[in-house]
């Protein structure tokens, strides 16, 4: 995943996803793998020690979660407080084993990882996408500005809408990143969905920003599209 340099393009100073975020992707699916990610019923990630919150507002009340649906496959996410509306393309590993995200001549497309949760199914399905380019914001630039309550829906192909509620926006630190806490379900059994993007500052050395935000929701609805 390291196309030419272009003006959208990856670059010395270029503020762009890169492979680290990836290979943190493959760290979870590895650990899905050896079936060590699954919480405690009743269990959240935590949001203190090596896990900062971006914000958690007090006593906001969540709707009870969907039963899960059917697999299905998405093709549209909407994510209306930060004024998302996108296509989702589904992604595989690149050849260096790491999800691989949307190109980068698409820094508004979500990518999803297709050998996963289907969203709206049992599990955590993953979204992934550009926070920036070189010369300016991509999908997930506002990931960071969520919080609890907000909706997400998921346009899927058997016409149906998953519609997710959010309950929990954290910034993972990349050198501390912990895939268990970021991508284990939050309540075994449930239909649950994660956004991720890059956070933290850009270092220009390392070509890479210093965090990952994961935005968590869960299945607390369903239409047609």
């Amino acid at each position: 995943m390291s196309p030419a340099p272009s003006a959208d393009g990856p670059s010395g100073n270029g503020r762009l996803l890169t492979g680290v975020v990836w290979a943190v992707l493959l760290l979870a699916i590895w650990l899905w793998g050896r079936e060590i990610t699954a919480v405690p019923r009743g269990a959240s990630a935590p949001t203190t020690g090596d896990v900062a919150a971006v914000g958690r507002p007090l006593r906001v009340e969540l709707p009870p979660a969907h039963r899960p649906l059917e697999p299905a496959r998405p093709h549209r996410v909407e994510v209306p407080s930060i004024g998302v509306a996108a296509p989702v393309l589904a992604r595989g590993l690149d050849a260096a084993g790491a999800v691989d995200p949307p190109p980068y001549a698409m820094p508004h497309t979500v990518g999803w990882y297709d050998s996963g949760a289907q969203p709206g199914a049992r599990g955590p399905a993953l979204l992934v996408g550009h926070v920036d380019t070189l010369t300016k914001p991509a999908v997930f630039y506002g990931l960071s500005t969520m919080r609890p309550g907000a909706k997400v829906r998921v346009a899927r192909d058997d016409g149906s809408v998953a519609e997710f509620t959010v309950d929990d926006v954290q910034v993972f630190e990349r050198g501390r990143f912990d895939a268990h806490k970021a991508y284990g379900p939050h309540q075994k059994g449930r239909a649950e969905l994660r956004l991720i993007t890059c956070g933290g500052e850009f270092d220009s050395r390392a070509n890479a920003y210093t965090a990952n935000v994961v935005v968590s929701a869960y299945l607390t609805g369903v239409g047609k599209a």
